[in-house]
């Protein structure tokens, strides 16, 4: 009888270490399966938030995407002409001197601000051009050369670097103004500072600055400035570039 409860005994203990191994294992499983699960979400989620980065950075994009072809950015200079036919849209800033219908009220806002401001010394001297008298200026300046004892090629090159050929200008385009006498003497007057702090709210730029002359192949000139628009004005200007520069970056 003994020997049989012995053996009972054995037997119930074999059983419990059985059942504990296997609690053991499940439990094992159990933690196993729980670990993939939140290895897998964790895998799951940087996908999600790598997704949705590259979502943003390409909406970004978009947003920021510069159209090159937007008539405030033309650029007209020694590479590129006016197509023939061109036919601005203009407007009377004053009696006689216009301005491209589209951006005038932003030019007169900007002198009436200017004003505002105290600065009354600061006028539009020369606005839009035609062809023809953008010839007839390009034409008098190589004279003046000429007569100087320059030959042509070489009065024609001298010109190039203050007046531009018929067709190359932003005066024949109608988006550009020269302030005051045309004068360098304008770059230590309050008005010029106060276009080089404010101009861009109004969507303009200094065209030629003087740091740019081997880009713009144009003398620097402190009295011109021309229309982008003011969200091409503020970026030019907080990357440092002219339209030439501008242009490119946006291709």
């Amino acid at each position: 009888m003994k020997k049989i409860i012995k053996n009972i005994r054995e037997i119930l203990i074999i059983v419990i270490i059985a059942c504990v191994i296997a609690i053991i294992f499940k439990m094992k499983f159990i933690e196993n399966n729980n670990l993939g699960e939140i290895v897998t979400s964790q895998n799951s989620t940087a996908s999600n938030f790598l997704e949705k980065q590259n979502s943003i950075a390409v909406n970004n994009e978009e947003v920021n995407k510069v159209d090159i072809t937007d008539w405030k950015l033309t650029l007209v200079n020694y590479a590129n002409s006016l197509p023939d036919d061109f036919e601005p849209e203009l407007s009377y800033i004053d009696k006689t001197r216009q301005f491209d219908a589209r951006a005038i009220e932003q030019l007169k806002q900007m002198m009436n601000d200017m004003k505002k401001d105290g600065i009354q010394n600061v006028w539009v001297q020369s606005s839009y051009r035609s062809i023809k008298r953008q010839q007839e200026l390009f034409n008098k300046k190589v004279n003046y050369y000429m007569n100087q004892g320059k030959s042509k090629e070489e009065a024609e090159k001298l010109t190039l670097k203050v007046i531009n050929k018929p067709g190359t200008s932003d005066h024949n385009l109608g988006l550009a103004v020269d302030f005051n006498y045309v004068d360098y003497a304008f770059d230590k007057t309050e008005g010029y500072e106060w276009l080089k702090t404010n101009a861009e709210e109004y969507g303009f730029i200094l065209r030629y600055p003087k740091e740019k002359v081997d880009i713009t192949k144009v003398n620097y000139e402190p009295w011109h400035w021309r229309y982008v628009g003011k969200e091409n004005a503020i970026k030019m200007n907080e990357l440092d570039m002219c339209l030439e520069e501008y242009i490119e970056y946006n291709k």
